[in-house]
């Protein structure tokens, strides 16, 4: 049976990936909206993984006996200055991720739970993937600067991304 504290740190961590959803679907839309298909489409890959990691907690929760309780999500931004932009935010959001991450695993160590930090390890690696993804296509965007043909390139290689669901566990 997960501790109190613990289920109500897991509920705002669901909470936290259901926002990182919902964010990267707002800047797929901010993509369609100025026709980088590949942009949008890349970001509606990265919601659907953020939907995953939401479900993994939810799961994990009733695993451990525990109850999930849903909040409200927060309205992400609708529009970015620039491609460049949406990237820098999304690349900062996925430091924020780690951060929150990091928090849960000292958390674990502190109520001595060690199935909660053993589970938290998955999500440790992920965020060191998603933070060197997102630096990635940053140091790209800046590489390029205003170049058309560059976009164009960057957004071509961004929509061969396709969503697939980590093997079970």
């Amino acid at each position: 049976m997960l501790n109190n504290k613990m289920q109500e740190a897991l509920n705002a961590q669901i909470n936290a990936e259901l926002y990182s959803s919902y964010l990267y679907l707002a800047t797929a839309a901010y993509f369609e909206g100025t026709d980088l298909p590949g942009f949008a489409s890349w970001m509606t890959v990265q919601a659907q993984e953020e939907l995953f990691h939401a479900k993994k907690f939810y799961d994990y929760i009733y695993e451990r006996d525990g109850a999930v309780t849903l909040q409200a999500i927060d309205a992400p931004p609708k529009a970015w200055d620039s491609p460049l932009a949406a990237f820098d935010a999304a690349y900062k959001h996925e430091q924020h991720i780690t951060g929150r991450i990091h928090e849960l695993v000292a958390l674990a160590r502190e109520l001595k739970d060690p199935a909660t930090e053993n589970f938290l390890q998955w999500f440790v690696s992920e965020q060191v993937e998603e933070e060197a993804t997102a630096k990635g296509i940053v140091q790209q965007l800046r590489l390029i600067g205003d170049s058309g043909t560059g976009k164009l390139i960057i957004d071509r290689e961004l929509g061969t991304r396709v969503f697939t669901p980590p093997p079970a566990e």
